[in-house]
């Protein structure tokens, strides 16, 4: 459904582009097919080829402060419609760049009004609120180290979702979760490096190697090389997953929780990676970690706390999985989210 009201809110305002321009601070508009106690929302195009989503509200209600750039503004207007001025809670996307990341966002503000269309001012509110971290900018870009994390979370998301557009829901690493990837009935951990040489891997904490309960562990090696004109694009990544994934909100949510914002994307404009190695491993009972089962079992005290360590996975043993294997891994694990 959010995919079907994305594409019907981008052919409103692509016919809004194609009429003779508006005059300034006027905003052309289009009817979309949700009706509201006070009308129907529309999408609208201004004079200087932003979109527009206009909630129609009521003369006495109030459209909240404090949403004014740099990405989204939004302000009461009054439209005429049918022969007479209309109230509007107008929500303007300011960035031309950010404009399929903005439809998204109206898509899902019109789903959320057909489930309570008496009061659509504070759908938006509420739907507004839940995108926040995305558009605003509170803190600074992310960093090299990262960026780099992120973009091996992603290449694995569009893995997970060429298997399953639902897959996104098996994505648990920016919650901050024991694993990157999990279901009931598997799970992975992604290392990414940017290191030419080696393939050492940083474990956080006892828990991180331990495999669910009941279910497979894997451990997905990335080897990333910055390729200014070449590689794969960090923002083309993001828009690959989001034309695979059946929730395209749910994929910006985890996004913001990870760090990235929106407002962001010209810092992010030449990120591009080549991946030079992916290894994918069984994290089995042969598998070189430390667990507290292991701890256990070594007479060490449970009590033993905050354990970092690195594993070096430069040699033949442990062997990455064959592909069939990680297409089991794969199977097993997204056998849960169907």
């Amino acid at each position: 459904m959010m995919n079907d009201l994305t594409s019907v809110l981008d052919d409103q305002w692509r016919r809004l582009e194609r009429r003779p321009k508006v005059e300034a601070a006027v905003v052309a508009v289009s009817e979309l097919p949700v009706l509201t106690a006070n009308g129907s929302l529309a999408a609208g195009l201004d004079r200087d080829g932003n979109r527009h989503l206009l909630v129609p509200i009521g003369a006495h209600q109030i459209v909240r402060k404090g949403l004014n750039g740099p990405v989204l503004r939004l302000t009461k207007r009054a439209l005429e419609h049918d022969r007479r001025l209309q109230d509007y809670a107008d929500l303007v996307c300011l960035r031309r760049d950010l404009d399929d990341i903005f439809a998204t966002l109206c898509a899902d503000i019109l789903i959320a009004t057909e489930t309570s269309p008496e009061n659509p001012v504070k759908v938006l509110h509420r739907v507004l609120d839940r995108w926040r971290a995305l558009f605003l900018n509170p803190g600074p870009p992310l960093g090299a180290q990262q960026l780099a994390g992120l973009f091996g979370e992603l290449v694995v998301l569009e893995l997970l979702l060429e298997h399953d557009s639902g897959a996104i829901r098996s994505w648990k690493g920016p919650s901050g979760y024991q694993h990157d990837f999990a279901t009931a009935a598997g799970a992975l951990e992604v290392k990414t490096s940017t290191n030419a040489n080696g393939r050492s891997v940083r474990i956080h904490g006892l828990e991180q190697l331990e495999p669910p309960l009941d279910g497979v562990l894997g451990l997905v090696w990335l080897r990333l090389e910055a390729d200014a004109h070449g590689g794969i694009s960090f923002l083309e990544l993001i828009k690959r997953v989001l034309d695979l994934s059946d929730d395209e909100s749910e994929i910006l949510a985890r996004l913001a929780a990870a760090g990235y914002r929106a407002a962001d994307n010209d810092h992010y404009a030449h990120t591009r990676y080549s991946i030079s190695e992916q290894r994918w491993y069984n994290v089995d009972i042969a598998f070189p970690r430390l667990t507290t089962v292991d701890l256990a079992a070594a007479a060490i005290s449970t009590n033993v706390r905050n354990v970092d360590y690195t594993i070096d996975l430069s040699g033949d043993s442990p062997a990455p999985m064959e592909t069939h294997d990680v297409e089991r891994h794969i199977k097993t694990m997204l056998e849960e989210t169907r």
